[in-house]
Formats: structure tokens, sequence, C-alpha cells
């Protein structure tokens, strides 16, 4: 006698086949009444235990939206009651945070479940290859006997995406669903709805917002620009509550998507034996959240619901449960894996906090920022849930630095004219400002970081413990985006960043975060020690050391003048550029500024983006003006230099700030 295996809608049917030589039969066999009712017995179990191992799962993910403007996480004016069901019903995740502060990162962590940072995938749409044996995770549960679909976004920062997908999912489409499996096979879907994109909240001009986002929800539905609380960092006046009354109303409309999501499946009685999450890809998608590496841009709404025959999979209580374990990205793949009963790969690092195998919390996370779209910058982040603690290595580029896709949003230029206009207090005003090497937020006590605690006495051996934390993550992870990613995409022709950073003798991450662990902090004693690294042999120790020195005083630099016109002739370009852009906003020199021209207009398109970045931030812009210009028109130029170059000229108001304009 063997077991076939008979599907039969979602569960799975063991059946009885038996096998016999003219002495035994299935009839002969059922004569034998109470043995057959015992074999009976037993199918039945093993057959609900094996439904119990293997529950669909939904994947429900909504885009740019922190927690703090949703119902079930205290927001009194929000109208979400599909998403504040699922946490009356479920368990709501009060510490779970993206690992990137912009959408393809996320994505790309959550993907493949390893950290950006050690697979060099940190930059916004950068496409490096990774090691082979890193897979899309569904590709895992696949092997489980799961039928896999992604609707639809993808994003993932890795070369040869198609490729990518089409071994991950069994369909990626914006018509892929659990209707598309075999009868009874278990799933795992995925839905992306985009109702609370960046570009509903603020980028496409209001009127495509009433078109598109206000005129699809009911008027009893519709938050009105003055119910609600301004977030203190925003100005609080009728222009800029008209835009962020955006927000709200993006969300509501994104709670009823969800809401027709699940109808459905209730319609398809799948409810009761799928598992549901529900989580953002990052924090809000407004100035000095999305891409900005704080609290506002990294925590995320996430929430697990739980059918009855899968209560027992929640080592939580549910029905409005609380917890405040710390969960981030890349905790998803080995989780899910975990609870499909499959093998968790060796490279996967992340916490399994479901399953029989689940993993105790951790009391810490490490996250990072990189480059977003046009926007160069790096910062390192570790955070308990009660502090969160955010380096910044390039704090030269305020919080509301230039990034084209923000620029053209009409609340983003209400705020640069409120800037010009002096109608802004301190606290707003400092977005626009140079940021300080450290941020330190107590994230219970003020949910809106307003007050840096970084250099207050009281929270020193907090600051240096979070400090020396990042240390140890940076050195043990091997930390490969401190390349600047000019040299990322060397390597990357020929190996992957994973990889290069393992040998010490390519990558001797020590020495280089000792050099890069200055940047930022300002003062004499810190100059000297940059200065004195312009010497060394490792071209990108010298690249941490000018980087450094691009935050100081010009005071601080004038004794080292010579030694820094010294550095524009380096052999390593970012580092000759560095040296120009110094040389040139500090000294007013000539020639760094024929270099800047020509570096501008490098073959190279990371050269090329970091010349314009350096120009975005310089006060006398009017001598590249031309020079801009002539580098947005070649027809080599990518996406994010032709749009450094429109934020270039859109900040001298030699073009729109608008969606026309955006490359």
């Amino acid at each position: 006698m063997f077991y076939r295996q008979s599907i039969w809608n979602h569960s799975i049917l063991v059946e009885p086949v038996f096998h016999y030589s003219g002495i035994e039969s299935f009839s002969t066999f059922k004569k034998n009444r109470p043995m057959y009712r015992f074999f009976i017995c037993l199918l039945i179990a093993a057959n609900s235990a094996f439904a119990q191992q293997k529950p669909n799962i939904l994947w429900i993910t909504i885009e740019d939206t922190s927690p703090q403007f949703i119902g079930c996480y205290g927001n009194l004016n929000a109208r979400t009651p599909v998403i504040d069901q699922l946490a009356e019903e479920g368990v709501r995740f009060t510490n779970a945070f993206s690992t990137g502060t912009v959408c393809s990162p996320s994505r790309t962590a959550i993907i493949t479940g390893v950290k950006t940072y050690k697979t060099g995938t940190g930059n916004h749409r950068s496409k490096y290859p990774v090691p082979g044996f890193i897979k899309g995770f569904p590709y895992y549960l696949q092997l489980e006997g799961y039928y896999t679909s992604n609707n639809q976004k993808t994003d993932y920062n890795v070369a040869g995406e198609n490729e990518f997908i089409h071994e991950a999912w069994n369909e990626s489409s914006g018509k892929a669903g659990w209707w598309n499996r075999k009868p009874g096979q278990p799933f795992f879907s995925v839905f992306n709805f985009n109702e609370s994109h960046q570009s509903r909240t603020m980028t496409e001009t209001y009127d495509w917002y009433i078109k598109n986002v206000y005129n699809e929800i009911l008027p009893k539905e519709r938050i009105g620009d003055n119910d609600f609380e301004m977030p203190p960092f925003y100005r609080d006046s009728p222009e800029m509550r008209k835009q962020f009354a955006r927000v709200y109303n993006s969300i509501k409309l994104t709670d009823n998507r969800i809401g027709e999501l699940l109808e459905r499946l209730e319609k398809d009685k799948l409810k009761d034996s799928t598992i549901i999450f529900f989580y953002a890809d990052h924090g809000e998608g407004m100035p000095r959240g999305k891409t900005n590496g704080i609290n506002y841009g990294y925590r995320v709404p996430f929430i697990i619901w739980f059918p009855e025959m899968y209560k027992h999979l929640s080592p939580w209580r549910t029905a409005g449960a609380v917890s405040d374990e710390l969960v981030d990205f890349t905790d998803l793949a080995p989780t899910i894996i975990n609870i499909a009963t499959g093998k968790i790969p060796d490279h996967l690092k992340g916490r399994p906090f479901l399953g029989k195998n689940r993993i105790k919390p951790v009391d810490y996370l490490y996250l990072s920022s990189d480059r977003s779209d046009n926007g160069i910058d790096m910062i390192r982040t570790v955070t308990d849930g009660k502090y969160i603690y955010s380096r910044n290595f390039m704090p030269f580029i305020p919080e509301a630095r230039y990034i084209r896709y923000m620029e053209i949003g009409e609340i983003k230029q209400q705020m640069r004219k409120d800037l010009a206009e002096n109608k802004l207090n301190s606290l707003q005003k400092s977005l626009f400002e140079d940021r300080p090497a450290e941020f330190l937020f107590d994230i219970e006590n003020d949910l809106w970081e307003t007050r840096n605690l970084a250099d207050e006495t009281k929270y020193k051996p907090v600051l240096e413990k979070m400090r020396n934390l990042l240390k140890q993550e940076v050195l043990k992870s091997r930390d490969i985006m401190f390349l600047p990613e000019y040299e990322i995409g060397l390597i990357s022709n020929s190996t992957t960043a994973y990889k290069f950073r393992l040998d010490n003798a390519n990558y001797p991450v020590e020495e280089i975060f000792e050099a890069a662990s200055l940047s930022g902090f300002r003062g004499k004693d810190v100059v000297a020690k940059q200065v004195k690294l312009l010497s060394d042999t490792n071209k990108i120790i010298r690249y941490w050391a000018i980087l450094g020195l691009r935050s100081q005083s010009f005071s601080n630099l004038k004794p080292f003048s010579a030694n820094i016109e010294k550095a524009m002739n380096d052999s390593y370009p970012p580092v000759a550029l560095t040296a120009s852009a110094i040389v040139y906003e500090m000294f007013s020199n000539k020639t760094a500024e024929v270099y800047l021209k020509k570096f501008c207009a490098d073959k190279n398109m990371h050269i090329s983006l970091m010349a314009i970045n350096y120009m975005l931030y310089t006060k006398n812009k009017e001598p590249f003006i031309e020079t801009i210009r002539e580098v947005h028109n070649m027809n080599d130029r990518d996406y994010n230099v032709k749009a450094a170059c429109m934020d270039f000229l859109g900040s001298l108001g030699l073009v729109p700030n608008n969606p026309e304009f955006r490359e």
C-alpha cells in the first residue's frame, strides 16, 4: 500500500491505494471495520497535520507610509478601517523597520533576504550583480510546493533582473494572483498597492491628485485640510495643509483597495486558510521621511493576521495583540521559508520570528540609507526601538536634499518658498541646513524627532553604546557601501560586491572605516587627521579623507589649502573631484572650476553625478550654468545625471520645477 496525494479545494487529501496479488483486495480490507475506521482516522489526522504545515500566505504591501498616519497606530484622524480591523483581529508590530528608506533598496533586501550593504545594492535603482546562490526567496517556497505570484512591482537592484524575477515567481504581472495556481496548491501571493505612493501624496500635480485620488473616494471618506495635526517640522499653513491632506486621502484610498482584495479572498473561501501580512515598503513619502535615515524614513506599519487554523503559529496572542519585538525586512525571507517548512539557506542571516525554529528577539537592528535617484547620501543607523542613532557620513548634504522626483512636488516648492521668505522656525529651517555627524532621537517620547540628543551629556552613554554597536556591525558585515559607487561599478565588471568585500587584501574594511569614521565631525584636530590621510597609499582611504574635509569650515581648511589643492591631481577620480569641489567652494580657485566642468561631463555616470551634486550645494553656481545645460543635452547621460542637471537649473529658476521637467 502507498499513498497518493489528491488535490481538493485548498487542502490535500491523502488517498490509500492498495497493491494486491489476488489474495487481498480493498473490499477484503474493508470488511475489517474497526481496523478500517482506525486507518481512516489516521489518514484524516495526517491530512490535517500536513495542511497545517502549508498555510497560504498573502502579502499586502503598500508604499511610502509611516505608521503614525494609520488609525490602529493611534492616529485618531486617519480613516483606515480595513487595516485597523486586521490589527484588531491580528498582531500589530510597533518596532518594524525597513532596511532602507527608498523603494528599490528596501525591496531588494526583502526579496534577497540580505542587507544591501553586503550585496552592494543599497543605491537606488542600481543594477549590480549578486552571487548566483542569492536567489529571490520565493524560489525556496516553490521547492516546497508553493505557487508564488507577485502583483506586480519588483524594483530589484540586481543585474539580470528579468531572469531573477522569472526564477523567483511563477508569475509576476498585473494579472498575477492565487487564482492562477493549480487546484489546492498552497500559495504565496504578493499584492502591492501604489495608491499611497509619493506620486500621489506630493509629486504629481494637485489637479492630478484630485482626479486620481480625491475623486476616487466617497465624500464621507475624505479628510479635509483642517482635519489632522501637522507634523511640527512642516509649517502649519493653509498652503501646506492643502498639500499634506493628500497623505491621508491617499492612505484612505489604499485602505479601500485592500478591502476589495480581502473580499475576493473571502469570496474564494480561502481566508480561513491564509495568513495575511500587511506592511509598507518604508517610511512616509514626504520631505524628511522617504530617503532620510531617521525613524520617519525607516519605521513601517506591520500587521500579521492569523486564521483560526494557524493561530498556533503565532508566538503572541492574537485578536489585538501588540508586539514590540524588533523586526526588519531581512527577517521576512527566513520567516516565510520557516512557516512553509522549508530549509533556510545559510546566507540568510535574518531572524525567523514565526514557526517551530523561531529565534528569540534581538536587542538592536542595523539599517542603512544610500543614494536615492540623483541625490547621493550615506547613513548608517542603529535602533533598539526606544532610541534611534543615525550616523551621517555626508552631512554637508541637508535632510531636504535635492532629489528631482521630490523637487517637482508642490509641497517641496512651498517649503523652499517659505524658507526664502523666512517663514520657517528653527526646526523647519534645519531641514535645509547641514546635518550634524550624528543624530540620536528618543523615538518613544519624541516621535517626530525634533530634539537631537547626540550632544547632551545625559545621553552620552547611549550615544557611545550605539556608536560602538554600529562600528561592530560595519566591521562584522564588511559593509561594502563604504566604496564610492564609482568603485562598485568598476568591480562589478569582473566580480560581485558581495564577494569582493570578503577579501581583506582588496577591501581592508577596518582601515577604511577608521578613515570614514572621521567624516562629518568638525574641528581642527579632525582636519589634521584627514589631511594626513590624503597621503595614504589606499585610494579608498584617501577618498574618505577628502570627503570628510568637504564638511569642514573655511577657517579650519585654510591652513591646509596647499594639501587640498595637491589632491586635485590625485590619480583616483573621486578624490580629485572632491578636492576640486572643496577648493572651488572655499577658495574660488579657477583651476578647480575648470576641473569641475570636466568632471560634470565625464563619461563615467557616477563621476558626472557626483560632480553635479557638489555643484548643487555650492554657493556660486553661475559659472557652471552652460556646462550643466550642455551635459543635460548629452545623449549618453542617464536619468540620474539628467535629473541632477534639472535640479541645478531649477534651483536657479532657469527651468520650472514640475513633472514636465522631471529630467
